[in-house]
């Protein structure tokens, strides 16, 4: 058979940490599984646009409850900063338990230090608003999105943006805007405050 599916990954008690949804699923095998009576294990074939090269580790660390201090992004390579940010979208209601946005008007530290693209700005921003391995955007759409509201913030907020300096001279990628070119680092500073974000530099 083959089809669509969404696949869901669960946590050491059976919760749900996430989902994904998958195309031209086929099943190849079936065998008892030895993790209990009346269940099944299933080979099968399929492709899955989001499920990235290097997520499995990020997902073990959710599982394992040891996704539990800020950095823990910072020592990994570009290809798995991406991996990481895709769990961090896919797992944002496990990690948040329902709780409600921060109330508008309070302020966030995020640490620049470790900012040198666009993929770390979002681990680094994810994590300023929602603790570790938190999300709050992957994309400048994204971002925006966050921003309205839903995602763990709401505006008017406070950026207390630590090491500024530096970011801004890694964020130097230009970046098409409405017929202009925009530097990133300057294209954050416009849509933070067009969404009622103070940003403090320093």
């Amino acid at each position: 058979m083959a089809g669509d599916a969404w696949f869901e990954l669960l946590d050491g008690d059976g919760a749900v940490m996430g989902a994904y949804f998958c195309n031209e699923v086929t099943l190849v095998d079936v065998e008892p599984s030895a993790r209990g009576a009346g269940l099944v294990d299933l080979t099968v074939t399929l492709w899955c646009e989001n499920a990235l090269a290097g997520a499995e580790p990020v997902w073990d660390l959710i599982r394992t409850d040891n996704l539990n201090r800020t950095g823990m992004w910072h020592g990994l390579a570009p290809e798995d900063r991406r991996a990481w940010l895709s769990v961090a979208l896919c797992s944002r209601e496990y990690h948040r338990q329902g709780r409600p946005d921060a109330h508008a008007g309070q302020a966030f530290p995020l640490d620049g230090r470790h900012i040198v693209d666009r993929d770390t700005f979002y681990c680094a921003i994810g994590e300023a608003i929602n603790g570790p391995g938190g999300y709050f955007g992957w994309n400048l759409d994204a971002l925006n999105d966050c921003l309205g509201g839903g995602w763990g913030a709401t505006t008017p907020f406070t950026l207390h943006w630590e090491s500024s300096t530096e970011t801004r001279a890694r964020l130097v990628e230009r970046v098409p805007v409405g017929g202009r070119e925009v530097v990133l680092f300057d294209l954050l500073m416009e849509i933070f405050e067009e969404r009622g974000v103070s940003v403090i530099l320093r």
